[in-house]
């Protein structure tokens, strides 16, 4: 039966760095459903986080004896609808699983309808956010301070500073947000700004993407002053969780699944990279409610007539601090540093083994 096939997608899946837990409502499986046909699925469970051979996954799937130009087809076609992840490696294909975030979710640019966008918000209201992706404890997202929050005496370090990595970087890309344009077909636009292409993407992952048709690609300076837009509209800038990383978010508290879904949590910030956090001036501050409207993550509040950081709850994006008339707020340095792993390779890697970690940990 062609349920079968998407349990066991589903347990493969779960098995990856970041999980795709189980749900009492089976949601998992009509999302799945919506995403792979059987055989997709079926070609998906001989897949791993890490390249594959073509010629290893041909062997793994001699069940639907298949020759290697029509595998080829079949895996190039999953790659292109968003479920899998190719690269070239010594002029050879290789294809790997994503999870859902960074990755299945990102990729339905052009595929979205309405009941993969109300499967998808269901999963992440049930499970996905508790007991997969926050599972470990180690964020895949990074939240990087703007330009302007930051001194020059905060010893910044270049994977802290967004245009640094902009101007690093020899290939960009231009994305659609996929949490907007989900938000759009299902009539609740942002509140915060009517653009769409906010997601930038650096490297191997801008080519695929524009390749696909997915992403325009754009010069330096047209990534630089596209930053100054997203501070300004007050966009928290969010990248990958490595010292190389493939993308920058630019996220909003109202459509943003991964900022929404973590701030329904106690204490949210356990689950962000970041290495800066806001500090009022009491003397300053007059209490005009500036930054309170202007926090993506509701980690400011008035009390009697003064600003109070949630420490629990600041990331440190720094937006609050520009638009303080009193210029009341700055943002502090942590004591202990994040250092992000080195590639986007190495942060699956911490994941997958502080996940292994934590299994073996559980059967004594």
């Amino acid at each position: 039966m062609d349920s079968i096939i998407y349990r066991e997608l589903q347990q493969h899946l779960d098995k990856m760095p970041v999980g795709f837990p189980k749900t009492d409502s089976g949601i998992e499986i009509s999302l799945l459903e919506n995403l792979f046909t059987p055989e997709e699925a079926f070609i998906a469970t001989k897949l791993n986080f890490m390249p594959v051979e073509l010629k290893k996954i041909q062997r793994r799937v001699k069940k639907i004896n298949t020759t290697r130009d029509t595998l080829k087809e079949k895996l190039d076609t999953m790659f292109k609808k968003g479920l899998i992840m190719k690269q070239v490696i010594n002029k050879e294909p290789t294809y790997y699983n994503v999870p859902l975030v960074i990755g299945m979710w990102e990729y339905q640019l052009g595929r979205l309808n309405p009941e993969i966008v109300n499967d998808i918000y269901q999963y992440f209201d049930e499970a996905y956010f508790e007991k997969g992706y926050n599972k470990t404890g180690i964020p895949q997202f990074r939240t990087i301070p703007i330009e302007q929050a930051i001194t020059h005496e905060s010893n910044v370090a270049t994977y802290d500073q967004v245009r640094t990595l902009i101007n690093n970087s020899d290939v960009i890309g231009l994305m659609d947000c996929i949490c907007r344009k989900a938000h759009d077909l299902i009539g609740d636009p942002c509140k915060k700004t009517d653009l769409r292409e906010t997601c930038i993407t650096f490297g191997f992952f801008a080519k695929m993407r524009n390749k696909n048709g997915l992403a325009r690609l754009i010069t330096k300076n047209e990534a630089l002053e596209l930053l100054d837009n997203f501070e300004d509209v007050g966009l928290v800038l969010q990248t990958s969780n490595s010292q190389k990383p493939f993308v920058i978010c630019s996220c909003c508290g109202c459509c943003c699944e991964f900022l929404s879904s973590q701030r329904k949590f106690n204490n949210p910030v356990q689950f962000f990279a970041t290495n800066f956090y806001a500090v009022v001036n009491l003397d300053e501050c007059i209490g005009c409610g500036t930054c309170v409207e202007r926090c993506n993550m509701d980690a400011k509040i008035l009390k009697d007539d003064k600003c109070k950081v949630d420490l629990g709850r600041c990331i440190g994006c720094g937006l609050c601090v520009p638009t303080c008339p009193q210029e009341a707020i700055k943002l502090e340095k942590k004591k202990k540093e994040t250092i992000p792993p080195k590639d986007t390779v190495d942060t699956y890697t911490v994941i997958m083994n502080k996940k292994a970690e934590l299994s073996r940990a559980s059967k004594k």
